[in-house]
């Protein structure tokens, strides 16, 4: 940065200053380092103190041409300084003033409570699926790699109702409690659950044994990372060619092959169409792999007379640009 180099600058220019006047005054009068020092900084410094030693008339020239240089040198640092200072803070004000700017205007996006190994990742694939996410930590570290990945955040306690009110809980769509230990994301996920009712929750759990209490809490799902991964790499050994395909559909940079769900909404025009009438395997060559109910009952594989119904959401594998045309017939904007 800019400010930052000229700052740098300041401060060695300062350095020689003083350096090049204790040499002068070594040379010239003879006179020990700490002696010399002293008489360049109180000369520098134009407080007027006597000098330590009687000073020759070299010395005096030389103490002269040192006050004209230096003292300026020495307001310019100055200057510099709580110009450095005084911008920083105003640049760190306006940088949190924008952010809390860009929150305050969030809509149905999602709340990252921890930004730890998980809630980073979390916090990529949401943000590389173009969903809108405000970050929370009380880590003052992990500012400068939240700064770097780009995301919106906050500073603090995710378990405090004024820091969750700031991250606009009451317009999310959904929080993830991702904090470090089970203790804390049941009384997150119990303070998220009182500030809103229809939040959907997802926590973090360590321990077998608080996926119950953070059920009880008001979560709507609870993962453990350890299980998850141990049952991925379970089956990686025995179900390898399916989870080659998993990974390859669930890849966000793949385009050639995608697993998606599309809710349908009241106004979708396949509304009470039959699969077999609905066009969607000769008009966007995809497959229907299954249909979740509203009652959250799963129908696999279903039957080309299967009708759909507004509030399912239809699971379908194809071409990614093919998924997009789909979610823009079944689940069209208002």
């Amino acid at each position: 940065m800019e400010q930052n180099r000229h700052f740098i600058l300041s401060v060695f220019l300062a350095l020689f200053i003083i350096a090049f006047g204790t040499i002068g005054y070594i040379l010239i009068e003879g006179w020990n380092i700490l002696d010399a020092l002293y008489m360049t900084i109180i000369t520098l410094a134009t407080v007027g103190f006597k000098e330590v030693h009687e000073i020759s008339r070299a010395g005096r020239l030389y103490t002269i041409i040192l006050i004209i240089f230096g003292a300026g040198t020495f307001i310019y640092v100055g200057t510099a300084l709580m110009q450095f200072v005084v911008e920083g803070q105003i640049r760190i004000v306006l940088g949190r003033r924008r952010l809390d700017s860009k929150i305050k205007r969030l809509k149905n996006h999602y709340i990252i409570c921890g930004y730890g190994r998980i809630g980073r990742v979390l916090a990529y694939k949401l943000k590389n699926s173009s969903f809108d996410i405000v970050v929370i930590d009380n880590d003052s570290e992990k500012v400068a790699f939240m700064e770097e990945d780009k995301v919106l955040y906050l500073t603090g306690s995710a378990t405090d109702e004024t820091v969750l009110l700031k991250a606009g809980i009451k317009k999310a769509a959904g929080l993830i409690a991702a904090l470090r230990s089970d203790v804390d994301n049941v009384f997150l996920v119990l303070t998220a659950r009182q500030l809103s009712s229809e939040l959907n929750i997802v926590a973090r759990c360590d321990q077998e044994e608080s996926m119950a209490k953070l059920t009880l809490a008001g979560a709507d799902t609870v993962e453990s990372p350890y299980e998850i991964g141990a049952t991925n790499m379970a089956l990686r050994i025995l179900r390898p060619t399916v989870t080659s395909f998993l990974d390859l559909a669930f890849a966000s940079n793949n385009k050639d092959i995608q697993m998606e769900e599309i809710p349908v909404r009241a106004s979708s025009k396949l509304k009470n169409i039959m699969l077999k009438d609905s066009g969607i395997r000769q008009n966007y060559d995809l497959i229907i792999i299954a249909i979740k109910k509203p009652d959250g009952k799963m129908l696999f594989n279903p039957s080309f007379e299967t009708t759909i119904k507004a509030g399912d959401t239809v699971i379908a594998v194809g071409e990614g640009g093919n998924l997009e045309q789909l979610e823009k017939v079944l689940n069209p904007s208002e």
